[in-house]
């Protein structure tokens, strides 16, 4: 009898030890069979990247009825197509990628591994969300986040999203949560990057470090201004990174053509 229970592929950038892909696990578990493919240590910052001159390792952690959860020596993004391509027996109908310990709000979507997950979910055209937590601690809180996760899963099981489109979900620490807004990307960067220090032997070294500047702070679209203001921010993003309304415009330079 063929399995009618979707198949749920799950991802993270912090490790498949993390606590919160044990939560984002514990999220879904009733929406269908999961199948967990994960670096097998922290891979933060690491978008959309691969593994092209190593092979890849691959070693099964544990399996249960519904949850089955291997570790990977590759990125988020390898352990999405070896998920895929290799582990999961069949086509996933959902990936999901968290949930991280930090932001992914504003620019943080060009650098994030989680986000690179989701995004490489959607270019096998597979409706693909990324989640992630306001709370770097190692021992961070998800209780309240979980019912966010997964009424949005559910949701997006249900109604689909289109193709090579993911979301990106943040969603604010504490329990004081207002509820859910779909929004844009903020514009801004991070500034202040590198604290310059010395190592033993009297070297300069760079710590990666740095804040955000916010370009729009009071603009009530954006996934900052949402966060700031205690909601969950889901923001649509697209595979194709095309500046189509500059098309037409490059076309006139003269000698371009």
């Amino acid at each position: 009898m063929e399995n009618k229970k979707p198949l749920i592929l799950i991802t993270n950038d912090d490790g498949y030890q993390a606590k919160g892909i044990e939560a984002l696990i514990d999220s879904v578990k009733d929406l269908g069979e999961i199948i967990v493919v994960a670096p097998d240590g922290p891979r933060s910052g690491m978008s959309s990247a691969i593994t092209s001159l190593q092979p890849l390792r691959v070693y099964l952690i544990s399996e249960s009825q519904n949850i089955k959860v291997y570790a990977t020596t590759g990125t988020p993004v390898d352990c999405v197509k070896l998920g895929i391509s290799e582990l999961a027996g069949r086509r996933p109908d959902i990936v999901l990628s968290g949930v991280n310990h930090g932001s992914n709000a504003a620019v943080a979507v060009l650098y994030s591994g989680t986000m690179g997950a989701a995004i490489e979910g959607a270019v096998f055209k597979i409706p693909s969300i990324g989640f992630s937590l306001l709370d770097h601690s190692h021992n961070a809180d998800f209780t309240y986040s979980k019912k966010y996760i997964h009424t949005i899963t559910k949701q997006v099981l249900e109604e689909g999203l289109p193709s090579g489109t993911c979301l990106n979900v943040n969603i604010p620490k504490g329990d004081d949560i207002k509820g859910i807004r779909v929004c844009r990307q903020t514009s801004g960067q991070w500034v202040n990057e590198f604290m310059q220090s010395k190592d033993g032997a009297d070297k300069d070294i760079y710590w990666l470090t740095g804040n955000f500047e916010n370009d729009e702070p009071s603009d009530e679209m954006t996934d900052e201004w949402a966060l700031a203001n205690r909601y969950v921010s889901v923001v649509p993003v697209k595979v194709d990174m095309t500046n189509h309304d500059l098309i037409a415009s490059i076309k006139s330079w003269e000698g371009i053509l």
